[in-house]
């Protein structure tokens, strides 16, 4: 059994941030993370790093514009501490080394990004996420911090009943890839998940194979309430043929869409009739399919994105990835022509319910980032919001979690303090997750040694592994495959009662297939296939929850489009979807919105651009 103070899962942007801040903190640290750091899926974040650096902007005007591009879903407390937090942390990247592009005058350069009142988005490049994983990784190298790298987190070591304050995490189980060991790790003081994204459960996402949705599933399975599932947003601008992302820098310096007819459109559209291009993701992206829906797409499939009038060196200058980009996956040479782009699976708002130190309803659990829902983003992220995200909750769970404080969260709107309960028709009810966590597989006595409680963990994650190795079965593929379409065709950007029945359905018909899953490949090192059919059951759990929270929402908010309700509610929407696992069996329930921040109270207003 390897042993450290804290033990971060995942070593992309929000995992290094924590790892360096507990470093800082006095804390014994380490990484366990499925890829290399510098592969994380971080690195294909392309826009920027939104900030208040300047004197036309400010923490306020920041903190209002995220409020307002979540619908009013987003909780002021969380909001205001992603404002007031970043300059001090992009401050840090900058004296770390981080190569921001510059103005004229040698200051870091911002430009716009959609639903900003102020030019606030600073940016290296169009390459960001990879100078930002870069910069932090070498701070992760310099001070020593012990990377795990290759070891594929299979769940928790979790002791105490669900749903009871005695209940903690003492570490995690994590598979080798390498070796094809199965070994624990004890965290002394605290476990971060900072696993990433959950965009595979979609077959056209801007996310890496690697985004699985591996945190919120084992968080959900030990017990933890994931929140705002529903709420996945849908990029406008992405490669048809692909999913690679074409950043939305491009339409921050100038970028225009057109329909096949060649009609600039999206002033054409009320809600964004002064933004134009530059209103919020969600905004665009249904723009952008109604036009195809009209008979104004291109191929019946895409929009064209131009950016030739902005000139050959300025392209070069602040965008040239973008070019290598569409000729390498598209064959286009945005200089000389438009590349076609449309719609396409990209961030989750929802995930693991936090509070703003990342601290969980499970004592000695944390998570930061995309994983996580600290409930910044509400309904729908503005661009450039994820980065900062990262770099402020990833350093505030990792001082927290080396602080040694293992007392579950207080969250306001957390378990316990739930306003309403809710109630699942059994037609739509969620199926148990396929096998228990390890967490509540014979580990739930409080009384066990945290060492007891990791050995049992490990001990039943090792039958698993062999049992998935040694019989035949059903491959993972098939099932992934028929889990992706489902959720590609019914729980996409329009969605509807009678589709979302039908997902909920097929989930359930992949999660009977696969319990009788078997793994092909029978090599004990580097075996991929393993590890996709391990992950095959996170998709399987995350994407009940994403369905049932979209069905269950009656309303028309942010990123959420319902064909039956066309209208935002905040008499009776204005709430937090939760849903738990809690001693086999899930419950649905929901939290109020907090709007009463320390810098201002928000108001719900017509949201348009």
């Amino acid at each position: 059994m390897i042993s450290h103070d804290v033990v971060v899962v995942g070593g992309g942007g929000a995992g290094l941030r924590a790892a360096i801040a507990a470093h800082e903190a006095g804390a014994d640290v380490a990484i366990v993370s499925k890829l290399h750091p510098v592969r994380s899926h971080t690195g294909a974040a392309e826009g920027g790093i939104n900030v208040s650096l300047h004197d036309d902007d400010s923490d306020e005007l920041h903190a209002y514009d995220t409020m307002k591009g979540s619908d009013y879903l987003g909780d002021a407390p969380a909001i205001e501490t992603l404002a007031r937090d970043t300059p001090e942390e992009v401050i840090q990247l900058e004296h770390w080394g981080m190569t921001f592009s510059r103005d004229d005058d040698g200051g870091i350069a911002q430009r716009y990004l959609a639903g900003h009142s102020a030019p606030r988005t600073t940016y290296a490049g169009a390459e960001t996420g990879h100078h930002l994983l870069h910069t932090m990784y070498e701070q992760v190298v310099k001070r020593g911090i012990e990377v795990y790298e290759e070891r594929y987190v299979l769940e928790l070591a979790v002791s105490g009943e669900a749903d009871s304050e005695d209940r903690a995490c003492h570490g995690v189980v994590a598979y080798d890839i390498k070796s094809g060991d199965i070994e624990g790790f004890h965290a002394r003081n605290g476990v971060v998940l900072a696993t990433g994204g959950l965009g595979q459960v979609y077959n056209h996402t801007t996310n890496a194979v690697a985004n699985t949705g591996d945190g919120p599933a084992m968080a959900y399975r030990a017990g933890v309430p994931l929140e705002d599932m529903e709420f996945i947003q849908f990029h406008p601008t992405t490669l048809p043929s692909t999913g690679v992302l074409i950043s939305e820098g491009v339409r921050g310096e100038g970028g225009i869409l057109y329909n096949s007819e060649g009609e600039r459109f999206m002033f054409e559209y009320g809600y964004a009739s002064n933004a134009g291009e530059l209103a919020s993701r969600d905004v665009v992206s249904r723009a952008e399919l109604l036009e195809v829906q009209g008979g104004r797409g291109i191929d019946d499939e895409y929009v064209h994105l131009d950016m030739r009038h902005l000139g050959e060196e300025r392209i070069n200058d602040r965008l040239e990835n973008i070019v290598h980009l569409a000729k390498d996956f598209e064959g286009v040479d945005p200089v000389e022509e438009p590349m076609p782009v449309k719609p396409g699976q990209h961030f989750a708002m929802g995930g693991i319910e936090t509070d703003e130190n990342g601290q969980t309803c499970i004592g000695g659990l944390y998570a930061a980032g995309e994983c996580a829902c600290v409930s910044v983003h509400g309904s729908n992220r503005l661009g450039g919001n994820a980065l900062p995200e990262l770099i402020v909750f990833g350093a505030r769970a990792g001082r927290h979690a080396a602080s040694g404080d293992r007392r579950p969260a207080e969250i306001p709107t957390g378990v316990g303090a739930r306003t309403e309960t809710g109630t699942v028709d059994a037609a739509v009810s969620l199926g148990q997750p396929d096998g228990a966590s390890v967490a509540t597989d014979g580990s739930t006595d409080a009384a066990a040694t945290p060492e007891a409680v990791i050995e049992r963990a490990v001990s039943t994650a090792r039958t698993r592994v062999e049992g998935l190795l040694e019989r035949d079965g059903t491959n993972h593929a098939e099932i992934r495959a028929d889990l992706q379409d489902a959720m590609e065709e019914h729980v996409n950007v329009f969605r509807n009662r009678e589709g979302l029945l039908e997902t909920l359905e097929t989930i359930r018909e992949c999660r009977e297939r696969y319990r009788n899953v078997a793994v092909a490949d029978p090599s004990r090192t580097f075996n991929t296939d393993l590890i996709h059919t391990i992950e095959t059951r996170n998709l399987i759990d995350v994407a009940e929850t994403i369905t049932l929270g979209a069905l269950v929402r009656e309303e028309f908010r942010g990123a959420h489009w319902r064909q039956e309700h066309q209208a935002r509610d905040d008499e009776a929407w204005l709430k937090h979807t939760l849903i738990a696992w809690n001693d086999g069996s899930p419950e649905l329930y929901f939290s109020d919105v907090l709007l009463d921040g320390d810098i201002q109270t928000y108001e719900p207003k017509v949201r348009s651009y």
